[in-house]
């Protein structure tokens, strides 16, 4: 079932828009979700934060959590606050100056991690942190995000051995947008 309070914290806060974009895999859209838009809306984080927290409080083990540098990292720290749950940030690449490091936080080899994300749509910046966090000994199995935009991310994930869970799907965010608008 669908997070209707976040669904609607996200309307309010007018982070899905509809028109032409350009998406960051290079693809377009007739809509578009704005993370930057909900990331920087204090209701909507708050949401977020209690979701993710409500879905990790379901699973047997708690994880560390990780969040993919840049946009991840508000969802990360906020939810950690929330679970009391440490995290780590995973770069695209290791830092050129100071430790030169692609995970930042404290990370034991073996322990287990869960990529927090913000939109999916290929999923291929969750496969890249996941493979930079292997490489530092983590076990990585999962993917939340707040947004799955129903674009392929879950099977590419899927051949990378990463579940992906959402807190909301396309389908869900758009079931009563305009009718030439493609969920």
């Amino acid at each position: 079932m669908a997070n209707e309070e976040l669904i609607a914290a996200l309307r309010d806060a007018e982070a899905v828009k509809f028109g032409e974009f350009e998406l960051s895999h290079g693809g377009t859209s007739n809509y578009y979700v704005d993370k930057y838009v909900f990331e920087t809306d204090p209701t909507c984080l708050q949401r977020i934060a209690e979701a993710f927290a409500e879905r990790i409080a379901e699973w047997d083990e708690q994880p560390t959590l990780a969040g993919v540098a840049l946009g991840a990292v508000p969802l990360v720290a906020v939810t950690s606050v929330e679970t009391g749950i440490p995290y780590v940030i995973a770069r695209k690449q290791a830092k050129e100056y100071g430790t030169g490091n692609r995970i930042e936080g404290n990370l034991a080899a073996g322990e287990e991690v869960v990529i927090l994300e913000d939109i999916a749509t290929t999923g291929q910046s969750a496969v890249d942190a996941a493979e930079a966090l292997r490489e530092a000994g983590a076990t990585v199995e999962r993917v939340l995000v707040v947004v799955d935009r129903e674009e392929g991310a879950r099977e590419n994930l899927a051949e990378h051995g990463l579940e992906l869970e959402s807190l909301v799907t396309a389908s869900d965010l758009l079931a009563d947008a305009p009718e030439d608008v493609d969920a």
